[in-house]
C-alpha cells in the first residue's frame, strides 16, 4: 500500500490583503499539521490575493520564486509537508501576469509552477494563458496541478493522467451559483481517469461574486473520501471555512486502471477533432 494523507482547505481570503492571507494560511498549515501527520495540503486559487482585483493584480504579482513562495516553502519545511496554493505571478516583463498554482515541498524547495491555461471572463483581461501541464514527481506520488475553469475541460485531467499523475489538485474559485458543476466535474475527472482528485474551493465574497466551497477529496472510483459540503452557516446556509483530511492509497490508481481499462482502451486515432481549433 502507498498510503498518503491529504488535506483540502476551504478558506476566505481578504481581497487585496496578501499579508493577512499569508498569516491565515500559515496558521491553517500549523493547525492541520498539529492534529495529524499530513503529506499534502491544497489551498484554493488566488488564495493570497482574492479574485476580483482587476488592475490591482499588478500590485500583488510576484516573480517566481519570490517572498510568498519562500515563506510557504519555509512552512512546508517546518511541518514536513507538500503545499499547493494559488497566487498571481509575473514575468520579468512587469505587464505579463499569470494565474498560477505553486507546489512547494518538505525540503523547503519550489517544485513547480503551473500557469492557468483556460481563462474565463475578466481573467482574460488580467492574465496571460499558460501552455504547459506539468506532472510533478514527488516522494508521495506524481502530482498534477489545475486551476478552476480548467476543470471543465476533460482534456486537461486526461493529459495529466497520461503523463503519470496519480493525484490531481484542483485549486478553485468556483461560484456558489454553479456549485453543482464543481461537484460533478470533480467526480467525473476522478472516474474517467482512475485518479485521485483533491478539490480546494474558496468561500466568501469579493466584490460581485460569491463562492461556493464544497471542497472535497475524491477517489479513482468517484468515492468522496472527505468533504466540506456540510460546513455551512446555520442561519444563512453560506459555506464556512475549514479543512478536510483523508488517508488515501495511491495503489488504487493502478488497480482501477487495470480493472476498468479507461486509459488502455482509448482509440486516439479516432479523436483527431479534439485537437482541431474551433
Amino acid at each position: 500500500m502507498r498510503e498518503v494523507t491529504v488535506a483540502t482547505v476551504q478558506m476566505r481570503p481578504k481581497l487585496g490583503e496578501a499579508e493577512e492571507n499569508l498569516v491565515k494560511m500559515s496558521e491553517t498549515v500549523a493547525k492541520i499539521a498539529s492534529q495529524q501527520k499530513v503529506d499534502l495540503i491544497v489551498f484554493p486559487e488566488l488564495i493570497t490575493s482574492g479574485y476580483e482585483l482587476g488592475v490591482r493584480f499588478t500590485e500583488l504579482a510576484q516573480r517566481v520564486p519570490g517572498p510568498t513562495i519562500n515563506l510557504l516553502a519555509q512552512r512546508a519545511n517546518e511541518y514536513g509537508v507538500y503545499i499547493a496554493f494559488g497566487m498571481v505571478t509575473k514575468e520579468k516583463v512587469e505587464s505579463v501576469l499569470y494565474n498560477s498554482a505553486v507546489l512547494v515541498g518538505p525540503d523547503g524547495e519550489l517544485l513547480d509552477v503551473y500557469n492557468k491555461i483556460h481563462l474565463r471572463g475578466e481573467e482574460r483581461m488580467a492574465f496571460r494563458e499558460g501552455y504547459k501541464l506539468p506532472v510533478i514527481p514527488t516522494e508521495i506520488g506524481n502530482i498534477g496541478l489545475t486551476i478552476g475553469y480548467d476543470l471543465a475541460f476533460p482534456e486537461v485531467s486526461r493529459s495529466l493522467a497520461l503523463d503519470g499523475a496519480e493525484v490531481i489538485c484542483v485549486l478553485g474559485n468556483w461560484e456558489a451559483t454553479n456549485i453543482d458543476e464543481w461537484k460533478t466535474y470533480l467526480r467525473a475527472r476522478a472516474y474517467e481517469n482512475s485518479v485521485f482528485v483533491v478539490g480546494a474551493n474558496r468561500v466568501g465574497e469579493d466584490v460581485t461574486l460569491t463562492f461556493g466551497g464544497e471542497s472535497m477529496i475524491v477517489g479513482p472510483r468517484g468515492h468522496i473520501h472527505a468533504t466540506l459540503a456540510s460546513e455551512s452557516d446555520e442561519k444563512t446556509g453560506a459555506p464556512l471555512e475549514g479543512f478536510a483530511v483523508s488517508r488515501i492509497d495511491l495503489d488504487e490508481v493502478r488497480k482501477y486502471r487495470e480493472e476498468f481499462q479507461f486509459i488502455q482502451n482509448r482509440q486516439p486515432a479516432v479523436y483527431k477533432t479534439l485537437v482541431r481549433k474551433y
